[in-house]
């Protein structure tokens, strides 16, 4: 199978750290906390109503968030809030009755960025953590240090930072270290982009990115027209990071927590991202000497992803070739198809939610925590008054259905769209 990520010397270094790091995952809405959670996340990351930099995800209500601290409890997570804006004057108004509500709910952590929020936070919600956002852009070992001496147990550094910059900084400053090792970059430096907000008047440093580097563009040089040709069109987006492959590496140069990027994303990319890097870390911790990464982990990653991957800037600095500059061909010839919501042992038989069209006769795959998987043939689909379907075509739709082994609740189903990736 094909590497996911180029072939680069990797790093060595010096140890830094002795517990097993969290694994942190995006959740754009409850369901995908659950699901986050259930697939093995330590903490989560969520968007209230306010002062995040995701507008356009679903986003959480107080009593939302109330209900995802109570099922992250039963397995031992904890949930934090981004409230990452770079804050006008208008924005300020409430803020402290929001931060207050934060910590009511039960949150563990804020992820900020404006030192007006960090500052507010600390004054009025003292029980609330606060981390410092990625979006201040912190590279250095002086910097981490002065945000300690702020009184910020934890530092998300700029998704800039190298393997060997992140091993200063464990050296120099005793405090926890988050990174992004899985999901999107932006084309930007750490986010800090205006195409947005020139394109649409949408502000991406106050939640409204357009995703404008992902447009289609028609490109011309000298007034003649060099792309956007036929059906080419150039974009200008970064490839997708994934750090599966240097696991070993991340953990011993110590970062605390590793960040999963994503919560726009759906619920199928979050569980089976996490379900990967749990199995992994867990595996390491098992066994470090002996910890080999499994051929069934990356092609688990293919199956949530979107694009392209490569390391970022972990090991080198990014060139022409870790952008894409036309279109792409899906990674992984998968589609999620349904959800798992109950099944019966005596008889068999599991009830799907369908999420995705699918009908008899189609290959799928079954997956759940831990590693569980099984593929089998699409049998005889009924609907819940017993008739049999042709297809399963109505969102949400019950959908019962015969199994070859036992299922779960909350396991996926994904179906087979086209020829296996060699």
């Amino acid at each position: 199978m094909t590497n996911l990520v180029k072939t680069t010397p990797r790093y060595t270094g010096k140890r830094h750290r002795l517990d097993k790091p969290e694994l942190l995952a995006p959740a754009g809405n409850l369901e995908k906390l659950k699901f986050a959670v259930h697939y093995g996340a330590d903490a989560v990351y969520i968007g209230g109503q306010k002062y995040g930099l995701r507008s356009n995800a679903d986003n959480f209500s107080f009593e939302e968030m109330k209900e995802g601290v109570e099922f992250a409890a039963r397995y031992g997570a904890k949930v934090f809030v981004a409230t990452n804006i770079y804050a006008h004057n208008e924005d300020i108004s409430g803020l402290e009755d929001y931060l207050r509500g934060l910590q009511e709910a039960g949150i563990a952590a804020i992820i900020a960025a404006d030192p007006a929020v960090i500052e507010t936070a600390q004054r009025v919600a003292p029980k609330v953590e606060v981390h410092l956002s990625t979006q201040q852009s912190t590279l250095n070992w002086q910097a981490v240090q002065f945000w300690k001496d702020e009184g910020l147990p934890r530092v998300v550094l700029a998704r800039e930072t190298s393997f060997e910059e992140i091993a200063e900084i464990k050296a120099k400053v005793d405090i926890e270290i988050e990174a992004f090792i899985h999901g999107a970059m932006c084309s930007s430096f750490s986010g800090r982009c205006v195409l947005s907000n020139h394109f649409t008047d949408r502000d991406s440093n106050r939640g409204g990115c357009c995703q404008s580097c992902r447009w289609k563009y028609d490109l011309f040089e000298d007034d003649a027209q060099v792309f956007g040709e036929d059906e080419d069109k150039f974009t200008m987006g970064s490839k997708d990071l994934c750090m599966i492959e240097y696991l070993p590496e991340l953990i011993e140069v110590g970062v605390d927590s590793f960040k999963i990027e994503g919560r726009m994303k759906s619920i199928h990319y979050v569980a089976t991202v996490v379900n990967v890097y749990r199995q992994a870390i867990d595996a390491y911790f098992d066994n470090p000497a002996g910890f080999v990464l499994k051929p069934e982990w990356l092609e688990e990653i293919y199956k949530a992803a979107n694009r392209p991957v490569n390391t970022g800037f972990f090991l080198d600095t990014p060139g022409a070739e870790d952008h894409i500059y036309e279109s792409e061909d899906k990674p992984a010839p998968y589609d999620f198809a349904g959800i798992v919501t109950a099944y019966d042992e005596a008889t068999g038989i599991a009830t799907v939610q369908q999420r995705n069209h699918f009908k008899p006769g189609q290959e799928i795959e079954f997956v759940g925590p831990g590693g569980r998987f099984f593929k089998q043939l699409v049998p005889e689909i009924r609907n819940e008054a017993g008739e049999i379907l042709d297809a399963a075509r109505h969102p949400l739709q019950a959908i019962q259905m015969r199994t070859e082994h036992p299922v779960k609740p909350m396991d996926m189903m994904r179906k087979r769209i086209g020829k296996a990736r060699s």
